[in-house]
This record gives C-alpha cells, sequence and structure tokens, in this order.
C-alpha cells in the first residue's frame, strides 16, 4: 500500500515538473513580448498595444467558449471509464470551436468598424488569425492535460517558445506594435501545428453524443469564462474607453505580475484534475476532500511566502524590468493589489478542483454574480472616481468572491462526505 502511494505521489511531482516547463513555456513568450513592449514602447503605445490584445482576448473567449477545458474532463472520464470514446473527442470538439471562430471573425468584419475607431481597428484585424489558432491550441492543451501527456506537451512547447525566440524582439524592434502583434499570431500558429502533428489518435467521424455531452458541459464553462472576464478584464476596456491609455499600462503591469503569481498554483490544479475526475466519477468523495483540504492548505502557505518575497524584492524586480514605469502611483498600486494576489493564487487551486468534480455550474453562477457587479461598480466608480475608483471597488468585489466560492464549494464536498462508503 505504501509503495503504491508513493508512486502515486512520484507520478504527480512528475507531472507537476513537466506541466511546470510547459506553462513557463507558453506563457514565458508572451510575458517576453510584453517585457519587450514595456521597453521599447512609449507609455501611450504600450497601453494601447494591451487595450487591443485584451479586445481579441475578449473575442477568444467566445470562440474556444470553454471547449478546451470542458474536452480535458472527457478525456480524463473516457480515459478511466471508456477508452474507444477518446479518439471522438477532438474532432468533434474541434468542429464545435471552427464554427463558434468562423461566427466571430464574420461578426467582426462586419461590426468592427462602428464600435471601434479607426486607430484601434487596424491592430484587431492584426490579430484575427488568433481567433482560430488561440482556441484550437487550447484544445490540444485540455487533451493533451486530460491524458496526462505533460512531458510530451512541455517538450512541444519548450521548443516552439525557443522557436519563437528568434523572430519575437526582430519583429518589436524593427515593426513596433505591429511586429508585437505579429508575433502573437506566429506563435499560436506555430505551436498548433506542432501539438497537431504530434497528436494522432482521432477519428474523423461527427459523434451527436459527444458533441452535446462536451457542448452542455463547455456552457457552463463558456458562460464563465465570459464572466470571468467581466470579473478580471472588463477593467481595461473600462481605461480604455474613457481614455486612461496609460493608465492600461500600469494596470496591465500589476496583472501580469499576478498572472506569475496564480501560475503554479495553476499548474498543481491542472495536473491533479484527472486524478481528481476519477476519484468523483468513481465517488470516491472522501479522498476528493481530503486532497481538496491538503492542497488549500498547501496554497495558503506558499502563497504568504510569495507575498513576503514579492515585498521584499519588488524594488528590484522593477529597477530590472520596469524602470521607467515605477512611480509613486505604480508602488502605490502594488502594495493595494496584495490582498487580491493573495486570494487570486488560492482560487488558481481552487478552480480546477471545481471543473474536475463536475461543479463548473456552480463557478459560472458565481462569476456572473460577481462579474456583473464588477461590471456596475466599474462604471460607477471610474466616473465618479476616476482610475483609483475603478482599482478600489475592483479589488474588494474580486476578493470577496473568491472567499465566498472557496467556502461554499468546501460546503458542497462536506455534505458529500456520507456517501464515501458507497465508493
Amino acid at each position: 500500500m505504501f509503495n503504491k502511494i508513493n508512486i502515486k505521489n512520484k507520478e504527480t511531482v512528475h507531472n507537476i515538473i513537466w506541466r511546470a516547463l510547459h506553462i513557463f513555456g507558453t506563457k514565458g513568450i508572451t510575458f517576453l513580448i510584453f517585457l519587450i513592449c514595456a521597453k521599447l514602447l512609449n507609455a501611450f503605445v504600450f497601453g494601447l498595444y494591451n487595450y487591443v490584445l485584451t479586445i481579441i482576448f475578449f473575442l477568444i473567449s467566445f470562440t474556444d467558449f470553454g471547449i478546451s477545458k470542458a474536452s480535458s474532463k472527457y478525456i480524463a472520464e473516457y480515459n478511466a471509464v471508456n477508452k474507444e470514446k477518446i479518439k471522438l473527442v477532438l474532432f468533434n470538439a474541434a468542429l464545435i470551436i471552427l464554427i463558434l471562430s468562423c461566427i466571430i471573425f464574420l461578426l467582426v468584419l462586419l461590426f468592427a468598424r462602428f464600435i471601434f475607431s479607426e486607430q484601434y481597428l487596424l491592430y484587431i484585424y492584426y490579430l484575427l488569425p488568433l481567433l482560430f489558432f488561440a482556441p484550437l491550441s487550447f484544445l490540444y492543451d485540455g487533451i493533451y492535460r486530460g491524458l496526462k501527456k505533460f512531458k510530451e506537451l512541455s517538450i512541444i512547447s519548450l521548443i516552439i517558445s525557443s522557436i519563437s525566440l528568434c523572430f519575437v524582439f526582430i519583429l518589436v524592434n524593427k515593426y513596433k506594435l505591429t511586429g508585437a502583434l505579429i508575433a502573437q499570431n506566429l506563435f499560436y500558429f506555430l505551436l498548433f501545428i506542432a501539438l497537431a502533428v504530434r497528436y494522432k489518435n482521432f477519428n474523423f467521424k461527427i459523434d451527436k453524443k459527444i458533441i452535446k455531452e462536451i457542448g452542455k458541459y463547455s456552457l457552463f464553462i463558456g458562460v464563465s469564462g465570459i464572466f470571468a472576464f467581466f470579473t478580471w478584464r472588463v477593467d481595461i476596456l473600462f481605461l480604455g474607453h474613457y481614455d486612461f491609455i496609460k493608465e492600461i499600462g500600469f494596470y496591465e503591469i500589476a496583472y501580469k505580475i499576478l498572472a506569475l503569481f496564480i501560475i503554479p498554483f495553476t499548474i498543481i490544479g491542472q495536473v491533479i484534475a484527472p486524478d481528481i475526475t476519477k476519484y468523483f466519477s468513481t465517488k470516491n468523495y472522501f479522498l476528493v476532500n481530503i486532497k481538496f483540504k491538503k492542497y488549500l492548505f498547501f496554497s495558503i502557505i506558499i502563497s504568504i511566502i510569495f507575498l513576503l518575497m514579492f515585498i521584499l524584492l519588488k524594488h528590484e524586480i522593477f529597477s530590472l524590468f520596469f524602470n521607467k514605469y515605477y512611480t509613486d502611483d505604480m508602488k502605490h498600486l502594488l502594495i493595494v493589489m496584495l490582498p487580491l494576489y493573495f486570494t487570486s493564487m488560492l482560487l488558481g487551486m481552487v478552480s480546477p478542483f471545481a471543473v474536475s468534480t463536475g461543479h463548473a455550474k456552480m463557478g459560472m453562477h458565481f462569476l456572473i454574480i460577481v462579474g456583473l457587479l464588477n461590471l456596475i461598480f466599474d462604471y460607477i466608480f471610474i466616473i465618479n472616481f476616476g482610475f483609483w475608483g475603478l482599482i478600489y471597488s475592483t479589488i474588494i468585489i474580486k476578493c470577496l468572491g473568491t472567499i465566498l466560492f472557496i467556502y461554499f464549494y468546501h460546503k458542497i464536498l462536506c455534505k458529500l462526505m456520507p456517501n464515501r462508503h458507497s465508493a
């Protein structure tokens, strides 16, 4: 028994290491583009870059619409109970994504000129290929994760990231903002091609039942994703709409730091997600509850350590990477963001648990509430109090929403405990 547990722990650690390499490979290249843009672009253009990128990734949330995460869940489930169905997931999930991508692509071509000014429209058009390549690469990522092929996924992403380094700096240095946007397209295109070439376990067969299962579950995740945007990224659109373009750069730097903090927790959550799905699908609720408490406690301790290290090293970090942005306003922004950093790290661990146990609908309800509140209060506070009004209202709403979500999810797991003997 001990040997079995020990082997399982070694497998988890092994998968975490490879998943970390994959995440830092893919996220690293986008963060590198971000750093290069911060260095080479002036404050206004840097803010414009982040504004346009936020717009296109909002559109991508409609083209993916939770398909990649739902596919990962069903791949893990089929791998445990019905391996024959695995071959049907890729084609049917990709079919849904391609239909959604075509619809969004056409809507942008038809209506974008009526929504965005000419100075933004051209840059949005530059990023339209991402509507196809980004969600398809997300889909492959979900399938590889569901099959626990973390090593293979990591090697592919590291190779593509290394190749991408050759053209990122050249494009941004020579073509500035346009080059940075083209670099984003090239990276996701190469990643999609590499993942597609390597994965061959699929059939070109339409399965209405698979489409219905993935589509139904992805609906909850997709709606959650839209309202997650309202919770996390709609702030950028408000700032852009009210001409706080330069301030977008400051806010985006603070957000990128948050995103880096969350990565380790998301990695661990995604690595253990297939096992959590397996335990839950076989009604081993007791073990799911134990795992949840263990990883939540781990998240709290590591989050505190991360924040203490950041407080001690933030001056050195900004002197090295963002020296021209390290103003008094930036220092104040980083301090007030600390509670949000802490709760977000915990959420990065809990969210994969909730998706894996089939509670995406609960997550959707919370995100709808928090997203709508953030949307309403962003509008009220930016009109009345400007940039800082938006910042304070956003932090308060997000922190409270995360704390309540973790509390209620834990209560749900506790209610399932009496059924543990039925496993």
